[in-house]
């Protein structure tokens, strides 16, 4: 069964209770997502339910809310489970408010964090659980947690959780949850594998989808750039001088971030890391810094491609593109969210014509592409009302003048 409304004007007319009404007043959250206003109604109801959306749309508090209000009326513990460190903070902090409200706990699970004090968290008796796969698995293997008592499960960002090679950790985890609750699955994505858990471990589910899979943000103005890989600090160097919000930039590894990282530094950029080498303390410091502004850039892996949600986001830079097209959205939809205009910009070597005709293939559109003669002089092309460099026709096209000008022929 799919689900195809219109959006509502507030959250009033979704069924929400009064008091968590209140909260969402409090914090200003007046107007619904499409997601929020067509997963919460079949939420508070009880059905289990397939989200499809990309990120940024608001799917925290699409499940957020109803599993909140299910947990105040009664008993029961809700699970949500996440891929990464950084989104279970994300969830955390998305709904720490309105479960203060309610007298709700919540506890968080994720690796890098002492299992001393996650123990002392579950003697609490929080009614929430948000955790990775892998140190939900080391609680249950040394019984220091049960999910007897778990009435609702959320699993979120749920393609990702697979394509980070998680699958035996949540059918271990689906393995020990009680068959009666409701199961809550959000995805960006549905690929096969998706599809077979639904199929297998949920109750005639309603398929929500806001936005075709592969779907990049609307708001988003893409720009694709041809450059040599020895131009890429001196071209993003640039950019940075000439535009004046936050900037977050992904390169494909660990080794390369801390590399660009100490580059940006040495130019006078204030900048900080976040990969799979940095311990949990270092990340969250980074991420705190970078929302609070004192970073102005974040450099990161794909480990933070989901989960970090930053207010007024200018631009994301793809300083490598992704090794997985699907992550490219992902990606850029750091920016361009709450209805608010973002930009993304992608570095393009020669030899990766390939790789961004798959890209295109995916967000079903064609980026503009600029091929780079020099970087000096260069203006930003999110500041210049015209670029200093003329535009080449997006990569698939041909250009009819050939190369009397200079032009790009595909072949």
């Amino acid at each position: 069964m799919t689900i195809d409304n219109e959006p509502a004007a507030t959250f009033s007319s979704l069924g929400i209770a009064p008091n968590i009404l209140g909260v969402l007043t409090e914090m200003k959250i007046l107007v619904p997502t499409p997601i929020q206003h067509k997963a919460i109604p079949s939420g508070l109801e009880g059905k289990d339910m397939i989200g499809i959306a990309q990120t940024g749309t608001g799917k925290t508090l699409a499940f957020g809310i109803p599993l909140l209000q299910r947990l105040h009326q009664g008993k029961g513990r809700a699970l949500i489970i996440v891929p990464t460190r950084e989104l279970a903070q994300q969830v955390e902090e998305s709904l720490r408010k309105i479960a203060f409200k309610l007298g709700i706990g919540i506890a968080v699970f994720i690796g890098g964090a002492s299992m001393s004090l996650q123990r002392q968290m579950i003697k609490r008796n929080p009614r929430i659980l948000v955790a990775t796969p892998g140190r939900l698995i080391d609680h249950l293997e040394q019984r220091t947690i049960t999910l007897r008592e778990v009435t609702v499960l959320v699993l979120d960002e749920a393609d990702r959780m697979l394509d980070m090679g998680f699958a035996p950790q949540i059918q271990k985890i689906l393995k020990v949850v009680p068959p009666e609750r409701q199961t809550l699955l959000f995805s960006a994505t549905m690929p096969l594998a998706i599809a077979q858990i639904a199929a297998k471990h949920m109750r005639l589910p309603i398929r929500i989808e806001v936005a075709p899979a592969g779907t990049a943000a609307e708001r988003v103005e893409q720009h694709m750039i041809i450059l040599k890989k020895e131009e890429k600090v001196g071209l993003l160097d640039k950019l940075l001088k000439d535009s004046t919000g936050t900037v977050l930039v992904f390169v494909r590894t660990k080794h390369g971030a801390k590399k660009l990282a100490s580059a940006l530094i040495a130019l006078g950029h204030k900048t900080a890391e976040i990969h799979s080498n940095r311990s949990l303390p270092q990340r969250r410091e980074a991420l705190a810094g970078f929302k609070t502004g004192r970073y102005r850039v974040l450099v990161a892996t794909d480990i933070a491609a989901r989960g970090i949600d930053v207010v007024d986001l200018e631009l994301v830079v793809n300083f490598d593109l992704p090794d997985n097209p699907e992550d490219y959205v992902h990606r850029i939809g750091r920016t361009g969210r709450a209805g608010k205009a973002g930009q993304a910009i992608s570095f393009v070597n020669h030899d990766q014509r390939g790789e961004v005709r798959t890209i295109e293939r995916l967000i079903r559109t064609t980026i503009a592409v600029t091929e780079m003669p020099s970087v000096q002089g260069m203006k930003h092309v999110a500041s210049a009302p015209r670029p200093a460099y003329r535009p080449r026709p997006a990569f698939g096209q041909r250009r009819t003048q050939g190369r009397a000008h200079g032009g790009y022929r595909r072949r």
